[in-house]
């Protein structure tokens, strides 16, 4: 009875714990019910991947739709209205900034004047046919419009259906992201809002290129339109209409995944490197994004392709789905360094690594490389070994029961403890001057996975002791 009492102690602390950290976020943080990524602890310095004004926030993670998670779970946790309420406010934060092509750019903007640079959802229904100018290009970049979708697609589902105007942004944002999506099943990194022709998108193989310039043809993101699995494009896309197929069954969402997960068997490359390319022009070959990213095979885009056409399979059960792991499993094992890490890029056919140093020029060494880029790594490589391994072993359903494991009260109480403690008088975690928005959510997720833990716990213990 003892631990029983110390840990309704605890469970009522972190509660306390949740609602002082929400309310000081909620008061005095956000901007419109949007979030940047840190701020001084005094708020005159803001940020998001750069410096950013008092009148702007930040959709790319973990920025708003990521605080916006952790006050659903919070709320799930709870079932404080508090919480849900703190989650609608910043789901209208994004829906007051939803771009008419659909999705959203890295920030938004709520000063009245400035917000006019950009062509809106609410401009489309108010009427208007054209962006005049205005800035209307939806990021996918960085999980960027997929986790505002997700975020929007959880609040819409905690409250019913009962906002229309989530609703409406949900229905519009889903609805533009099938249209993003090329006959062959990929997204580009950005997307206009114009509609695919598919006379103009052939559907083929990938291929080596005869030949491929060994310099970058362009300026910056100059090929953003070419078909892309850099930064996880295609897996968190694939799990955002997971995730609408989840709340709505509509058979258009699994339709789009599994078109998906065809354009990722069309995209895996021949041998002797059966695995992909970070990016494919529309004849299907390795093509340069940015200036350090040159035509190669990527690893850390091919342990995604892996992981999503995992995934994929544990939706859908279609085996199909499954066929190019083995080959892509071999390769990494062959291209494993002597490090026991991966280099990011190997040259096309001979598979050496390559990498770009900071004059723009490819080189077989790492030598005054270009900085602020992970060149070499284990890319959760590892990690899909044993996935493969138990999935193999076990089936799906069993993969499927250790993803949904969640931890035991004794396995979170020291760490809530910690965040308890580190908490200060106001409600803040503060660090080296800085409140970091990646840690409040870190912090808050920990302390709802404790309550939802506890509470599950006793549920499952209740019907033990009336049987006794």
């Amino acid at each position: 009875m003892q631990e029983q009492a110390g840990e309704k102690t605890l469970t009522g602390e972190a509660t306390a714990a949740l609602r002082r950290a929400v309310h000081h976020f909620r008061t005095r943080i956000a901007t419109h019910g949007s979030y940047l990524w840190r701020y001084s602890a005094d708020l005159t310095k803001r940020y998001g991947e750069s410096e950013a004004t008092a009148t702007e926030g930040w959709v790319q993670p973990p920025g708003t739709p990521s605080v916006g998670m952790a006050y659903l779970r919070a709320h799930e946790a709870t079932r404080e209205p508090v919480f849900l309420d703190a989650a609608v406010e910043t789901a209208h934060a994004l829906t007051m900034t939803q771009l008419a092509s659909g999705g959203w750019d890295y920030r938004i903007e709520f000063d009245p004047e400035r917000r006019r640079r950009w062509y809106y959802r609410r401009d489309v229904e108010a009427g208007e046919r054209e962006a005049k100018g205005r800035l209307n290009f939806t990021t996918y970049d960085d999980d960027t419009t997929q986790s505002a979708l997700r975020f929007l697609i959880r609040v819409d589902v905690a409250l019913n259906g009962r906002d229309r105007e989530i609703r409406r942004a949900v229905e519009y944002g889903l609805s533009k992201l099938l249209q993003a999506q090329y006959p062959n099943g990929a997204w580009s990194q950005r997307y206009d809002g114009t509609r695919r022709n598919p006379a103009d998108f052939p559907v083929r193989p990938a291929r080596f290129p005869e030949k491929w310039e060994r310099t970058h043809p362009g300026s910056g993101y100059t090929f953003w339109h070419f078909y892309t699995l850099n930064d996880n494009v295609i897996a968190t896309l694939v799990g955002t209409l997971a995730e609408a197929f989840r709340a709505y069954r509509q058979p258009k969402y699994l339709t789009g995944i599994r078109k998906a997960g065809d354009f990722l068997i069309l995209a895996r490359l021949p041998e002797p490197q059966p695995v992909w390319a970070q990016q494919y022009n529309f004849q299907m070959e390795p093509a340069w994004a940015r200036w350090f990213e040159p035509p190669a095979v990527a690893s850390a885009e091919s342990a995604s392709a892996v992981q999503t056409l995992i995934d994929i399979h544990l939706l859908t059960g279609d085996e199909r789905y499954l066929q190019p792991v083995p080959t892509a499993l071999q390769w990494f094992d062959r291209s494993r360094l002597p490090s026991r890490l991966w280099a990011r890029f190997y040259e096309l056919v001979t598979n050496r690594p390559l990498y770009v140093n900071k004059k723009g020029e490819l080189v077989y060494d790492q030598v005054d490389l270009r900085e602020g880029y992970s060149f070499e790594g284990s890319y959760g490589i590892p990690q899909l070994f044993d996935l493969y391994r138990r999935l193999k072993q076990g089936g799906r359903e069993k993969v499927t029961a250790e993803r949904q494991r969640l931890a035991r009260p004794d396995e979170l109480a020291p760490r809530v403890r910690q965040i308890i403690e580190a908490m200060d008088a106001q409600g803040r975690w503060v660090e080296n001057g800085f409140i970091e928005t990646r840690t409040f959510i870190r912090h808050v997720e920990t302390l709802a996975d404790y309550i939802t833990a506890v509470r599950r716990q006793r549920a499952w213990q209740l019907p033990r002791r009336l049987a006794i």
